[in-house]
């Protein structure tokens, strides 16, 4: 069965750091292994934002070039929309109702909302995953798994 993957930031991270990593080159391998196997790999924007923003922080203009490449393969970026807010904020509420909180109430919580973006794809659970190297705070809204764990 094909899965819709989502890369949290650090399978994102790792696919763009330069040649010769081991674990990243584990992880280019696993994505390209995951697509040959009709698996639909997605780089979701709250994840873009967050390996972005470190990537900035640091002045790593080959990284940042990395990143947009990778996020330019047609049908691979997932942009952050409205519904995707609206979503984030009624998963948002439901954990801290239920004294599950993902982030401290005054960051922006990017588990949320990256679980809101997979939630509004509006596909079945069982064909989308989100690839991660944190299950823990993901898992209480939508099917996730260690990037590792994920057959290709």
């Amino acid at each position: 069965m094909a899965l819709t993957i989502l890369l949290d930031s650090s399978p994102l991270g790792m696919v763009t750091k330069r040649r010769g990593i081991e674990e990243a080159e584990a992880c280019l391998g696993w994505v390209a292994d995951c697509r040959r196997a009709g698996h639909r790999i997605i780089a979701p924007a709250v994840a873009r934002y967050e390996v972005a923003r470190e990537l900035e922080r640091v002045g790593n203009v080959a990284g940042l070039q990395r990143l947009a490449l990778f996020c330019a393969v047609p049908g691979c970026y997932l942009h952050l929309t409205d519904s995707a807010f609206q979503t984030a904020a009624r998963l948002w509420a439901q954990a801290r109702t239920a004294g599950l909180p993902t982030a401290d109430p005054r960051e922006l919580d990017c588990d949320v909302l990256l679980a809101a973006q997979a939630l509004d794809l509006d596909l079945p659970s069982t064909n989308v995953v989100i690839a991660t190297a944190n299950v823990g705070h993901l898992a209480q809204f939508v099917a996730a798994e260690h990037w590792t764990q994920i057959a290709p």
